[in-house]
């Protein structure tokens, strides 16, 4: 828990710093665009790898070398933001840190069944995912200050140290005997049948929602709502604020609601927030993404559990890293769109016609998950 917090703290708190220091230097969500969807193809190629790695090896030693290195890198991206130009720097700071990134969250998440032992998962992967989130609000609530300064470097500075608590936590933790073997898996791949095909399809429409708000969510602040940093900061805390409240509502909800048709749910509610956000402004949109990172943690830890009763641990890995790539495949398509858009359209456009397409494939993928739901 205490790996996770501070992992969580660094891990947005980069992306946080990354997307505004790119707006603020003029770059416009076009660069944030540029840089994600560079990330997206380093995580397209990295994330198959890392469940083959979290499979075959230590997955807590995974996670520590891992931690270690996203520290160094932010370490490096601190002092070349004082010295090299901006989005240069950004760039291949986030190639680096997206390789050790993907390592260290597929490992990490592949602990949680080893972790929880008989426990009920929901309750284990809840709790982990409540940690998690809270260490997202710390970030934003963290960012907004350390990003007022005149230059960003000693934000970058003070967030890779939460990586260095990360990697003491886990150095300090040992796993069981039998849990360790089951990481040294053999060459098995795991099953993909139609009912997995659709909950990836589920897994990367949520997940095409959080990563569309990471692009466009400083421009919508900075350019659409006229705000400072400190307002893109409570933007990002409203998110997390309503991920937490998801975690918690998660326990109850599955309890109440079958798998399939609460992700159904969770789309169609997703694609309306979106859709939303083109009518209103402050304060009714921090509620508007605060329900947006209720809904997305929601969908994520129902997933989440989902895959780890259909997969076998000695596989799992290898599935969540197969799952997180058809997810970076759509996220990379968004990012080419923003891209080519520039600033040519308003956040808010994109965030409705985003909203309108989870509203449309709400049909196709209810009738994989009514399939499913009768067997």
């Amino acid at each position: 828990m205490a790996s996770t917090l501070s992992a969580a703290i660094g891990r947005n708190g980069y992306y946080i710093a990354c997307a505004w220091t790119l707006v603020a230097a003029g770059r416009g969500s076009a660069s944030v665009a540029t840089l994600l969807a560079i990330v997206s193809v380093v995580e397209l190629v990295a994330s198959p790898l890392a469940g083959v790695a979290a499979d075959r090896f230590d997955r807590r030693r995974m996670n520590v070398v891992a931690d270690i290195g996203r520290f160094a890198i932010m370490v490096a991206t601190a002092f070349s933001l004082l010295y090299m130009e901006v989005f240069a720097t950004l760039c291949a700071s986030a190639v680096l840190f997206s390789i050790c990134d993907r390592a260290a969250l597929t490992a990490s998440q592949a602990m949680i069944p080893l972790m929880a032992g008989g426990a009920d998962p929901v309750t284990s992967n809840s709790s982990v995912f409540f940690v998690m989130q809270i260490g997202s609000l710390g970030a934003a609530l963290l960012s907004g200050p350390l990003l007022s300064g005149y230059s960003p470097a000693p934000a970058f500075a003070v967030l890779a140290l939460s990586f260095l608590v990360s990697a003491c936590s886990l150095s300090s933790m040992r796993l069981s005997p039998g849990p360790q073997d089951v990481n040294r898996a053999n060459g098995l791949a795991p099953n993909i049948d139609q009912h997995l095909v659709r909950l990836f399809a589920a897994y990367a429409l949520l997940y095409g929602g959080a990563v569309l708000i990471t692009v466009m969510g400083s421009s919508f602040v900075f350019e659409e709502q006229k705000g400072t940093a400190t307002d893109f900061g409570h933007l990002e805390a409203a998110w997390s604020a309503g991920s937490l409240i998801g975690a918690v509502l998660l326990l109850r909800l599955t309890r109440a609601i079958g798998a399939p048709i609460l992700h159904l749910t969770l789309l169609g509610s997703t694609g309306l927030a979106l859709m939303a956000l083109m009518a209103l402004r402050a304060p009714w949109t921090l509620i508007v993404f605060a329900a947006l990172g209720c809904l997305y943690n929601l969908g994520r830890v129902s997933i989440e559990v989902t895959l780890q009763s259909r997969v076998p641990d000695k596989v799992l890995g290898r599935a969540k890293g197969l799952m997180h790539s058809v997810a970076v495949a759509l996220g990379l398509l968004i990012f080419s769109i923003a891209t080519v858009l520039g600033d040519r359209v308003f956040p808010s456009t994109v965030f409705f016609s985003f909203g309108l397409m989870l509203l449309i494939s709400i049909p196709a993928l209810s009738i994989g998950m009514a399939q499913r739901g009768k067997s």
